[in-house]
């Protein structure tokens, strides 16, 4: 019994020393670095590839366009705890049907979506599911697996900066995410929806039909960087089976029309 007890003992204690040596190897300040200037190049990029953005496309400034856009956005922050200042939501002119995240918070949204969108809640969905790809920090992962760490603290401080930006954006907006980091921000999407008393039926919908266009190729860029749409409308609707949630709309059916004519009517 004396041997047993001064045997564990032993181990304990080299198990202890052994932890001990190995924390001390570790160099955390030199990792609280490396996470501060992450941040800061997060910061920088985003705001910076923004203004490269506003320099080439039609940013719509409407303001009914943008409150209504804001109007869709904000039950889903407000059910789920998210800050509504944090996004950065953006509207371009574009008959791309797209949205895409940008480091530090921005969100582009193209009037290409919002007019294909047959429902409110199949749009309220992909802002979802975008806003979910910021939450999660899928941004900074996918830029950090797909380009490097290193590549981007150069962009952020100037080295090189006008080409790895382009190449930034363009992994953005026209790249997908791998799998997994797609389907997390589907299901948080739809767990966003539910939340704010939203039906996220029309969402899977929408990716269907998408998934279906295959006469429409130039225009499907979200869907596009999205691939698999048609089994990501499975998985979503095959979550919903058997729950019971409430299916209120954030605009009257005659809003959602009228915003749609507002915006067509604003290429005039």
């Amino acid at each position: 019994m004396i041997n047993k007890t001064l045997f564990q003992g032993i181990v304990i204690l080299v198990l202890f020393f052994g932890m001990f040596f190995g924390l001390s190897r570790i160099d955390f300040v030199s990792l609280f670095e490396i996470e501060e200037r992450t941040a800061s190049a997060e910061s920088n990029i985003g705001d910076l590839i923004w203004d490269q953005i506003q320099d080439t496309e039609d940013i719509i400034l409407n303001d009914s366009i943008v409150k209504t856009l804001d109007e869709l956005i904000l039950p889903i922050c407000k059910a789920n705890n998210i800050e509504r200042d944090s996004l950065k939501v953006h509207i371009i002119d574009k008959d791309e049907v797209n949205a895409f995240a940008l480091p530090n918070n921005h969100l582009v949204v193209y009037t290409g979506l919002i007019e294909d969108c047959k429902k409110q809640e199949a749009l309220q969905g992909v802002l979802g599911h975008e806003i979910a790809h910021i939450q999660n920090n899928h941004v900074m992962k996918k830029l950090s697996k797909e380009i490097g760490l290193s590549v981007i603290l150069s962009a952020a401080t100037g080295g090189k900066g006008g080409e790895i930006l382009k190449e930034i954006l363009n992994t953005l907006s026209s790249t997908a995410y791998d799998r997994t980091l797609e389907k997390e921000a589907d299901m948080e999407s739809v767990k966003y929806l539910l939340e704010a008393d939203i039906n996220p039926e029309p969402m899977a919908d929408f990716m269907y039909e998408l998934a279906q266009a295959h006469d429409m190729p130039n225009s499907l860029e979200w869907i596009s960087t999205h691939p698999d749409s048609e089994a990501r409308a499975k998985y979503i609707l095959d979550y919903l089976k058997g729950k019971k949630y409430k299916k209120t709309q954030t605009l009257t059916q005659k809003e959602w029309e009228d915003y749609k004519v507002l915006i067509r009517n604003n290429k005039e």
